[in-house]
């Protein structure tokens, strides 16, 4: 099973990133995905900056895609998505329906995100008949149904999200900025100063949800290790990796080294827990909610895969 790192999902410095990518380049990844994904105002990096990155990376032999802006609402916007799609050296990840027929009129091959919503085996092939020749399952979607459509999807790839804080939905307002009582035209690039996301509490004090600018995110990471032989039975092909700050070179190196049988799960997990930027969940895959912990489940799997 293929390791593959998703595009950053918070807005970092353009020092941080590139010294960020830097660290993967000897990591045991197999794919990396590349760009803004989340707010048109996190400009820190170009399009000749990304394209520029995505061709150092691809030197070391690593599956390199662009990953295309899940939101867009400006002519701007649009620009950066043409010359994403007007390039023919890399793949792309369309994010959105306007992704997903530019690529197709430029003949390029994508991989159908996330966010396109595919819940069903009819969907999948409508995405593959317009180009796609990988799917990433939304988050929450529950590993009976994964199965289902995976068996169905005639040669597409499935990718799962498997470890970090999983994006659950997306506004035109931005929260980041609402919290600073700012405008969103004004924030001041306050998410700068959340490398990991403005952590939500309930009322009762209680870590809930992460803010993300106009993104929002659970406050759990996501850690599906424990089930890769499960996915891989069911036609799982490649676990997304969501980037963090801290720790990341050793977070792939743990899940490498536990597909590879390097190591066990139960030797693994202790230090993935505490590696975390929240608590490990992995509800939403056992189709329960997203908010339930791995602790929870440890019974149903041991030291094994469920």
């Amino acid at each position: 099973m293929n390791l593959s790192l998703a595009p950053v999902q918070f807005f970092w410095q353009r020092e941080t990133l590139l010294e960020f990518y830097a660290a993967m380049l000897d990591s045991p990844l197999d794919t990396i995905y590349l760009g803004e994904t989340v707010c048109s105002r996190r400009q820190k990096m170009r399009f000749d900056d990304w394209f520029g990155l995505a061709q150092d990376l691809a030197d070391s032999g690593k599956e390199i895609i662009l990953s295309s802006q899940v939101l867009l609402e400006s002519e701007s916007d649009l620009k950066r998505l043409r010359k994403i799609t007007g390039q023919d050296k890399f793949k792309i990840e369309a994010n959105d329906m306007g992704a997903v027929k530019l690529a197709r009129e430029h003949g390029i091959p994508f991989v159908a995100g996330a966010s396109l919503n595919i819940y069903n085996e009819a969907t999948l092939q409508l995405f593959q008949n317009l180009g796609a020749y990988r799917w990433v399952a939304p988050a929450e979607l529950e590993r009976g149904k994964v199965a289902d459509i995976a068996r169905l999807s005639s040669g597409l790839e499935t990718e799962i999200f498997a470890w970090g804080k999983i994006p659950l939905a997306y506004s035109s307002r931005c929260f980041t900025a609402r919290h600073y009582n700012l405008n969103k035209d004004s924030c001041e690039f306050r998410c700068l100063d959340h490398e990991h996301g403005l952590t939500m509490n309930t009322r009762e004090g209680q870590p809930f949800l992460t803010i993300n600018g106009i993104q929002t995110m659970s406050y759990g990471s996501q850690c599906l290790l424990p089930h890769h032989a499960n996915m891989a039975a069911i036609g799982v092909h490649i676990l997304r990796l969501s980037p963090q700050l801290t720790d990341m070179p050793r977070i792939i190196a743990l899940h490498r080294a536990v597909l590879d049988g390097q190591t066990t799960l139960a030797e693994a997990l202790p230090e993935l827990t505490r590696l975390a930027t929240g608590t490990p969940v992995d509800g939403y895959w056992l189709g329960k909610p997203g908010i339930e912990a791995v602790e929870a489940h440890r019974q149903a799997y041991g030291n094994h895969a469920a």
